[in-house]
C-alpha cells in the first residue's frame, strides 16, 4: 500500500504539525497549498525538523482539474483536507468568502477524488480525513459535548463545516466505497516543542492563544476579552484547548484506522476539560513570567458561552487521547512566539 498522504492546506498551522507527525509515523506527506493562510518559510522549518525535503504542490484546491492531476501523479493512500478559512468573526462579516472557499473547496476536492477513483488512476479506495470543527454543535444545551448531540451553527464558518459534513454523509450513502473520518476539533493551541513552528496569523489573531502571546512579546498593548458576563465560573468564555501536537497525533490515528479497518467515523478531538479566557491568560503569564494586561470588550457575534468535548469515542475507536496540559501548551506557544516574534516573516 502507498504511504503517500496528500495534505490540502498542509502548510498551515495544524497541517504543518500533522506533516511532522505523519513522517514520524512512516507516511510520506505531500503538501498542497496556495499560501493564502500560511507562509512558504514553514517549508524550511519542516525540512529542518524532519531532516528531509518537503514535497509541495503549489496551487488552489478550487482548481478541480489540477487537483485531479496532483492525485494521479502522487497516487496517495489518503487525503487530509485542511484547506479553508477558519475565523468565526470574519465569517460573520464575509459569509460569501467562507461559502466559496470552504464549501467550494471541499466540492472541488471530492470531485477530483471521485474522478481519479472512477477512472482507475487511484491506488486504493477513496480515503479522506476531514478537518471539521466543534462549531457544528452551535450553542450546545449542555457540556461536555457528545458526537450524538444535535447539530447547528452560530456563524457562516460553522455553517460551512456542517454543510461539508452533510456532503460527506451523502457521498458515502451514494458510494459506500468511500472511507471518511470526520474530526471535530475543539480549540487548537500550542506549538512544536522545537520552537520552529507555531501559529502565525497573517493579521490580527482570531484565536486567543496567539493574541495573548503577542501581547506578552510586546506586539500588542493588551488582550481583548470578549464578554465577561457569560454563565461561566469567571464570566468569560470557556473552551476546550487542545495542544496542536495532540491534534496532529489524532490525524495519524484517524488515517491508520481508516486504512486498516475501512470503517468511517466522526469523533471529537479535545481534552474534555473546559478552560476560561482568564485561565489561559494566567497560564501564559506563568510561561513567560510577565503580567499580561487585558481589557473586557463586548461579546463577539457567533461566540458561545461554553464548548468542551467528551472525547471518549476517539479513545475507543482510534486509541487516541490528548496528553498535553494547558501549561505545556502555553510553554510551547511562548517558546515559539518569543523565538519568532514576527512569526515566519522574520
Amino acid at each position: 500500500m502507498s504511504t503517500t498522504i496528500l495534505l490540502t492546506g498542509g502548510a498551515g498551522y495544524i497541517g504543518s504539525h500533522t506533516f511532522i507527525a505523519l513522517r514520524e509515523a512512516g507516511f510520506e506527506p505531500v503538501i498542497l497549498d496556495n499560501f493564502a493562510n500560511s507562509h512558504p518559510v514553514v517549508l524550511e522549518r519542516l525540512e529542518r525538523i524532519s531532516g528531509r525535503p518537503v514535497l509541495l504542490e503549489r496551487g488552489d484546491v478550487l482548481d478541480t482539474a489540477w487537483v485531479a492531476d496532483v492525485l494521479r501523479r502522487h497516487r496517495p493512500a489518503g487525503v487530509v483536507h485542511f484547506a479553508g478559512d477558519k475565523a468565526v468573526g470574519e465569517s460573520v462579516a464575509k459569509p460569501l468568502k467562507y461559502f466559496h472557499n470552504n464549501i467550494g473547496g471541499a466540492v472541488s476536492l471530492l470531485r477530483a477524488m471521485t474522478t481519479v477513483f472512477e477512472d482507475g488512476s487511484a491506488p486504493a479506495l477513496p480515503t479522506l480525513v476531514f478537518s471539521s470543527s466543534a462549531t457544528v454543535y452551535g450553542d450546545p444545551a449542555s457540556v461536555p459535548i457528545l458526537e450524538s448531540f444535535p447539530l447547528s451553527h452560530t456563524s457562516p464558518y460553522g455553517h460551512s463545516k456542517l454543510v461539508i459534513e452533510e456532503m460527506l454523509a451523502s457521498l458515502r450513502r451514494a458510494s459506500p466505497a468511500w472511507r471518511v473520518g470526520v474530526l471535530r476539533y475543539f480549540n487548537p493551541a500550542g506549538a512544536h516543542p522545537s520552537g520552529l513552528m507555531g501559529e502565525d496569523p497573517a493579521d490580527i489573531p482570531n484565536n486567543l492563544m496567539p493574541f495573548v502571546t503577542q501581547v506578552a512579546v510586546g506586539q500588542r498593548p493588551h488582550v481583548n476579552v470578549f464578554g465577561n458576563d457569560y454563565a461561566t465560573p469567571d464570566g468569560t468564555g470557556v473552551r476546550d484547548y487542545i495542544h496542536v501536537q495532540d491534534l496532529a497525533a489524532g490525524h495519524v490515528a484517524a488515517l491508520q484506522a481508516l486504512l486498516s479497518k475501512g470503517e468511517s467515523f466522526t469523533v471529537n478531538l479535545g481534552t474534555g476539560r473546559g478552560v476560561s479566557v482568564l485561565e489561559v491568560i494566567r497560564a501564559v503569564e506563568r510561561a513567560c513570567g510577565k503580567t499580561i494586561p487585558h481589557v473586557f470588550a463586548p461579546r463577539r457575534a457567533g461566540d458561545v458561552a461554553q464548548c468542551y468535548a467528551d472525547a471518549s469515542l476517539a479513545k475507543r475507536l482510534l486509541g487516541w487521547e490528548a496528553k498535553c496540559s494547558l501549561d505545556e501548551m502555553c510553554a510551547d506557544a511562548w517558546r515559539w512566539q518569543s523565538g519568532n516574534p514576527n512569526g515566519y516573516r522574520g
